[in-house]
């Protein structure tokens, strides 16, 4: 009896961990999104006390094709005038490996200019680690998709 129920264990504790693990993916999943939004909204706003919170010291940002720092994106947001683009966030995915998360999505920003309006589409990656009891973001980068 006891070999016959052996296996029997060994298959209901192996999926109780994944059903486990599957539920800490979907859990960190909408945290993710959340931050995602959140930072989207913290930029539109020139809330830099947010976007604090929300990048880790060693932030490693590419912008145009350019390294950025934390302090250098801080100090460009700081001194942005009102926001003369849109972000629209499209659908996302996120990629979980332990305390690591992988954000891989598209948006498009919606210039409003006076004279002009446009929509430019960007393909972004975007790298969250689980540390100190919170999510931060320690790398993105974006680059813009041709037509």
């Amino acid at each position: 009896m006891r070999i016959v129920m052996l296996p029997i264990l060994v298959v209901c504790t192996a999926w109780l961990s994944a059903a486990a693990q599957q539920s800490a993916d979907i859990n960190t999943a909408t945290v993710i999104r959340a931050l995602e939004h959140e930072w989207v909204d913290a930029q539109a706003r020139n809330d830099n006390r947010a976007l604090n919170l929300i990048f880790d010291n060693a932030l490693v940002y590419v912008e145009y094709g350019k390294l950025v720092s934390k302090g250098e994106y801080l100090s460009r947001i700081r001194s942005a005038g009102p926001a003369l683009s849109h972000i629209v966030a499209e659908p996302f995915t996120v990629t979980t490996f332990g305390n690591t998360a992988i954000v891989v999505g598209t948006y498009r920003e919606i210039e409003r200019k006076s004279a002009t309006h446009g929509v430019k589409r960007w393909r972004y990656v975007d790298t969250w680690v689980y540390k100190n009891n919170g999510w931060v973001l320690v790398a993105a980068a974006a680059s813009r998709v041709s037509k």
